[in-house]
């Protein structure tokens, strides 16, 4: 009796190397099991040796992503050694940046009824990347404290400043991927954007 087939990592590399070209090429919709099998030259059974299901394939398709950005993140950030609000602009750019580049992988990483994060550990690096969000909007604004709860005062906790300021982000991110901010703004920048979005959430700039 022969033994049974072992799964090929470097299939299982090839396959997710395969899919991230076809999602900047054809989006979302096109992330099929047979589609990425018949674009690898292999059998389309083949993929579930490495991935039983769709959603475990579409969760390391988008763990690639996030490690991209992480990696960005890391390098916009420079050690730390800027003040926060500087860092939290630099990231903010970093983050606009990434998604407009990147409109396919963005939309699936953050489609978290999509995905399989607890089983492929997608949120190991999702998630410490809104802690450095956390952690610099907490630097930047140390009335709000560090946690969920309110600060010293009555308002929220940093991480809801955190979420209200990344929700912003995204909201930006999406509606100038369509082209709709450019149209209503008349400007071809989304720095005076970003600028007003870090004002809303952290208060004026010191000196400007």
């Amino acid at each position: 009796m022969s033994e049974p087939e072992k799964p090929d990592p470097d299939l299982r590399t090839r396959l997710v190397d395969v899919g991230v070209d076809l999602l900047a090429r054809e989006g979302a919709g096109a992330l099929t099991l047979r589609e990425i099998a018949r674009r690898a030259g292999v059998s389309h059974g083949a993929p579930r040796r490495h991935f039983p299901t769709h959603l475990e394939l579409l969760s390391a398709i988008a763990h690639r992503g996030f490690t991209d950005l992480a990696a960005r993140v890391t390098t916009a950030r420079g050690g730390g050694a800027r003040d926060p609000r500087a860092e939290l602009a630099e990231l903010g750019r970093t983050y606009l940046e990434f998604a407009l580049e990147n409109p396919g992988m963005y939309e699936l990483m953050f489609r978290n009824d999509l995905l399989e994060s607890g089983h492929l550990r997608l949120r190991d690096t999702s998630l410490p990347l809104f802690g450095v969000l956390v952690e610099l909007v907490a630097g930047a604004r140390p009335d709000v404290g560090d946690g969920f709860g309110a600060g010293s005062g009555s308002g929220p906790g940093a991480r809801t400043v955190a979420g209200a300021l990344w929700a912003n982000l995204h909201g930006i991110a999406q509606l100038w991927r369509w082209g709709s901010l450019q149209l209503a703004t008349g400007t071809d920048d989304f720095g005076p954007m970003l600028r007003t979005a870090l004002d809303a959430h952290l208060g004026p700039e010191a000196g400007r």
